[in-house]
């Protein structure tokens, strides 16, 4: 499993670095710009991520607005469905107009931080990528 790890606080992103590892190559982008560049250049190096955990709050590029260019170029490739990134929002926002956001948006999962190493891992599992 190749992951994109799109979070700008260092801490955060050295505990979801610590617990995907395991299980493939992990990357990443610290802002919302870096984490879309990121996505793009996986993909011109026919190397996609299949998973992208997604903070909202960062900085330039929210994470909000990274899904939806996401989904958006995913459109102009063609690439659709199934076939695309699995995305699981992981940010400190519970409220519902964030979640009914990201899900109008395509995410397939939302997880509000403090992340759960065994709520992460299930998602994961039901996205078929473990």
């Amino acid at each position: 499993m190749k992951t994109l790890i799109a979070e700008d606080d260092v801490s955060c992103y050295v505990l979801l670095k610590k617990l995907l590892s395991p299980y493939g190559e992990c990357a990443v982008a610290v802002n919302g710009k870096e984490a879309f560049a990121a996505f793009k250049e996986a993909h011109r190096e026919l190397k996609p991520f299949d998973l992208i955990c997604l903070d909202i709050m960062m900085p330039g590029m929210d994470g909000q607005e990274v899904l939806q260019e996401v989904r958006k170029w995913e459109g102009r490739k063609k690439i659709l469905g199934s076939d695309g990134v699995k995305v699981i929002m992981t940010t400190a926002l519970g409220d519902a107009r964030n979640i009914m956001k990201s899900f109008r948006e395509q995410c397939e999962a939302y997880i509000v931080k403090p992340i759960d190493k065994n709520k992460l891992l299930n998602e994961i599992k039901s996205l078929g990528l473990l």
